[in-house]
């Protein structure tokens, strides 16, 4: 096994033209050379010729046409795009009615793009870069809500819309 491993490592290490010889040294072991060591007998190792593949690039694909001036758009399909933190069944409990909701994105939101809240079928907010988003003093209720990835300013995925109920205690006057 020893002797097969230097042989491996012989061959690879050593150009393609040079020559490899086998003789056994003076402690018995067959060792591999690429020169013939004096005053011990060696033979010439022919080797198979190396395998080679010659490897060819694939075209580039044609370049897509678009406007002059308008910047290269960022094609990231994403697989799942959907708001997290919702209750289903129940009403969602925020007596000053702000709470914060996670997007569950993938592949991760890439450079360029942000994600922007949809209340009620309303942008909500700032576009942000950040998969937790933040609702403040929404009103009791039932509500619609929906995440969009956006791309200069433009719709490029959107979420299913998730309807639920906001809960809130008002304290009343005396």
């Amino acid at each position: 096994m020893r002797q097969c491993l230097a042989l491996l490592l012989l061959v690879f290490a050593l150009p393609a033209a040079a020559q490899i010889y086998k003789y056994t040294d003076a402690n018995g072991n067959t060792a591999y050379s690429n020169q013939p060591p004096d005053g011990t007998k060696a033979q010439k190792v022919e080797l198979p010729p190396l395998n080679r593949v010659d490897t060819v690039a694939p075209a580039p694909p044609p370049p897509a046409q678009r406007p002059p001036g308008l910047p290269k758009q960022n094609t990231v399909a994403y697989q799942t795009l959907q708001l997290t933190d919702l209750p289903d069944a129940e009403a969602l409990r925020a007596n000053n009615g702000t709470f914060t909701v996670g997007v569950r994105i993938e592949p991760r939101l890439q450079p360029g793009h942000l994600l922007q809240l949809l209340l009620d079928g309303v942008p909500y907010g700032q576009p942000a870069n950040v998969p937790r988003l933040q609702l403040t003093e929404l009103d009791r209720g039932e509500h619609s809500l929906a995440v969009q990835v956006l791309q200069n300013q433009q719709s490029i995925k959107q979420s299913q819309t998730v309807t639920f109920t906001v809960q809130r205690v008002h304290v009343g006057q005396p």
